[in-house]
């Protein structure tokens, strides 16, 4: 039975994050009715994060198993053509039957944007979160450095949760000016719940004056989320990509 490796591409606005809900649209579900409606099985797909409701993505990975000999073209040409237009598949790939979406993937890199103006968004309003005060980059980066490494990141994990292992790699954590927007890229080998969406929220409290770059050292010891910054907003989050071996 071969399995599917799916790339996708999807804005998160009108959906209630990646993973299945009852009664809520999703990404999971959107893409495994299309399956259904291409080659009439119903198949559960694996998908390499759960985004958030409001997350973005252009480069989510998902897996699934099916009895279909189909080449793998054909998968992204046949779920492209009744996918929502807010969902798109990049890329289709036959895998060997060890492939997970999830449990093989090595690294996932976010970007998360800021417009850093006083006028507020229009065209970008859904892909941004929006700050007008003013922000020290420099006293962001340096908070950013301490969190680097192999880290507990309890003090940046959301609630109701059913992870064991609070540890994760960040690999990079970088802020990055582009003109009017200001970018955080986060690569790690995995994230915790709201993982990014915390530091983000915490570094812009640093950058705002609110707390020093050097309290991030005894954020991260306290292993409490009321240690850490608010919660940034989803709708400036995106999954960039998954990198496998």
């Amino acid at each position: 039975m071969p399995t599917i490796k799916l790339v996708i591409e999807y804005e998160g606005t009108s959906y209630a994050g990646w993973q299945r809900q009852p009664d809520q649209p999703t990404i999971q579900a959107a893409i495994e009715q299309a399956i259904h409606q291409v080659s009439q099985a119903r198949v559960a797909i694996i998908g390499a994060g759960r985004t958030d409701s409001g997350v973005h993505a252009l480069g989510q990975v998902a897996s699934f198993r099916t009895d279909s000999d189909w080449p793998a073209s054909r998968w992204m040409r046949a779920l492209n053509a009744v996918l929502p237009r807010d969902i798109a598949v990049r890329a289709s790939a036959i895998m060997d039957d060890h492939f997970h979406a999830q449990h093989s993937a090595r690294g996932k890199l976010y970007t998360y944007r800021i417009l850093h103006r006083s006028a507020k968004p229009t065209i970008s309003r859904s892909f941004v979160w929006h700050i007008y005060r003013p922000l020290d980059e420099a006293a962001m980066q340096a908070a950013a450095a301490i969190l680097i490494g192999s880290q507990d990141f309890s003090s940046f994990e959301g609630s109701l949760t059913d992870n064991t292992n609070p540890v994760c790699h960040l690999q990079r954590l970088a802020v990055l000016r582009q003109g009017e927007e200001i970018h955080i890229e986060a690569y790690a080998d995995r994230f915790l719940k709201h993982m990014v969406r915390a530091m983000v929220g915490t570094l812009a409290e640093v950058g705002r004056g609110k707390r020093t770059p050097q309290s991030l050292t005894e954020v991260l010891k306290a292993r409490d989320r009321c240690a850490a910054g608010q919660t940034a907003p989803p709708q400036g989050l995106c999954l960039m990509q998954v990198d496998y071996d």
